[in-house]
């Protein structure tokens, strides 16, 4: 192949150095104030040793209200912070004579800390780099997906009330509320990952919160290759596609890593383009220098302003954009989505919730459907016939292993039908008894019909990645 694309090489991402916050003064915070005594913390661990600590936590953190300014402690950083709070705990368990190790003080320590600026019981689970996935069900069931598989894990809430000031605190940060006549939010949290939360009496069993973790490591599609997610010649045919603007959706399931082959293929966008994407909660983390991001917002308490993501769309075509990325397609913006794709905005991208390639295709027949509009089904699939050029079918295997199962081409109409050709896919041959999924990639055989437009601009590709039944490399 006579391209970059061999190399899967992604473009430098320049590191962006952070601003530097402006020095503070480390005043002692030790003022008396008026402050009334909040409820106690709950424990941390089941157990002799969490109820000491827990006892111990009551009542340090009523004297800590009542002798120190919180307000003044809150704007110090973290360190200087937790020294200071160090030294108040030290010091009143020493005067009450408190029974704690030294072990038991540090997790006091982090406890009070955590409660005060972070999330409490979630900070743990937030700060682990192998966690993807926190499903809470209610304040005493809470799951993770760690490495891709789901394992039931111990987060000391109190009762449903503390997981409550969780979730409000939560969603307090970022302007959005939940309460009995709103009891579902989705929101964007600080650190971008995605959160979902419903209550009361939405949540017959107590409030469920789903927190997808946003990822600061951004994965290329070089190593989605080392993953075993695709394999490298697959990945030079599809970026080679991105890169030629052909109209490409991201298909697959819940949790199957839909965003992270988006972003991972967006990196072979030119630089030169204009892009601009839209999302409920913004994800995608698209490195070209000319990226305007959307993102949708829910209406207000009164029930107005709310802007969903087909207003988004219809804003976004006056923008002037060369390529339009739909963070997830699920409703009646595919009509303009399709529209823009048809209009001069090819190799615009989007995923869509979808098992396979042809189904990904009905989904978009109805979205299609929901607008409304007087079309007829030959209409409908025209439209989509001649937007699209490529599905990417993903799927999270049963031992947790993401993997690009299927590389379809649409080809066009043939009477009322959407043609598709399947360029690529994924062979499962077995499994092993420690569940383990075995399987290869393989060509089908089919010439993709763009390789002709890939030639025109001097990119080619050896006719062995096309090879039918041959396992890929």
């Amino acid at each position: 192949m006579t391209s970059r694309f061999s190399t899967l090489q992604n473009r430098d991402v320049r590191a962006l150095k952070p601003a530097e916050a402006a020095p503070v003064a480390h005043h002692a915070v030790v003022i008396p104030t008026n402050r009334k005594a909040l409820p106690p913390k709950p424990e941390t661990t089941p157990g002799k040793s969490a109820n000491k600590v827990l006892d111990a936590r009551v009542r340090i953190h009523r004297l800590l209200l009542e002798e120190i300014n919180l307000v003044a402690l809150e704007r110090l950083p973290k360190d200087e912070m937790r020294r200071q709070v160090q030294e108040f705990v030290s010091e009143k368990t020493r005067q009450e004579r408190m029974a704690i190790n030294t072990v038991e003080l540090e997790a006091l320590v982090d406890d009070i800390v955590d409660e005060m600026v972070g999330l409490g019981p979630l900070e743990p689970l937030l700060k682990d780099p192998d966690i993807n996935d926190i499903l809470i069900n209610g304040h005493q069931n809470c799951f993770v997906e760690k490495r891709g598989k789901l394992q039931q894990v111990h987060i000391p809430f109190k009762d449903e009330a503390h997981l409550l000031r969780i979730v409000n605190k939560i969603v307090a940060a970022v302007g959005r509320r939940v309460d009995e006549s709103q009891p579902m939010v989705d929101a964007r949290m600080l650190d971008g990952s995605r959160f979902n939360a419903a209550i009361r009496p939405v949540a017959v069993d107590g409030p469920l919160v789903s927190i997808r973790k946003f990822s600061k490591n951004k994965l290329g599609l070089h190593k989605l290759v080392e993953f075993g997610a695709v394999t490298q010649n697959m990945a030079e045919v599809l970026a080679a596609a991105v890169h030629a603007r052909k109209t490409t959706i991201i298909s697959g399931g819940t949790g199957t890593g839909k965003t992270t082959m988006l972003n991972a293929l967006s990196a072979f966008i030119p630089e030169d383009e204009r892009l601009i994407t839209i999302e409920d909660a913004a994800e995608l983390q698209l490195q070209q220098p000319h990226v305007a991001r959307m993102e949708t917002r829910p209406a207000n308490i009164e029930g107005h302003g709310e802007l969903k993501q087909r207003d988004l769309v219809k804003n976004a075509l006056r923008m002037r954009p060369d390529r339009v990325i739909l963070g997830e397609c699920r409703g009646e913006e595919a009509f303009d989505m399709l529209q823009a794709m048809n209009t001069g905005h090819e190799g615009s991208m989007a995923t869509i919730h979808a098992n396979t390639p042809r189904d990904a295709i009905s989904r978009l027949e109805q979205m299609l459907g929901m607008t409304g509009m007087p079309m007829t089904v030959q209409s409908i699939r025209s439209q989509i016939a001649s937007a699209l050029d490529l599905i990417v079918q993903l799927t999270r295997l049963s031992d947790g292993k993401r993997k690009v199962t299927s590389v379809a081409e649409v080809t066009g109409m043939e009477g009322d039908v959407i043609q598709m050709q399947e360029i690529f896919r994924f062979v499962r041959t077995g499994m092993e008894a420690d569940g383990k999924i075995l399987g290869h990639y393989e060509a089908t055989g089919i010439r993709p019909r763009f390789l002709e437009d890939l030639r025109n601009m001097g990119i080619e590709f050896p006719g062995k990645y096309f090879e039918p039944g041959r396992p890929q490399e």
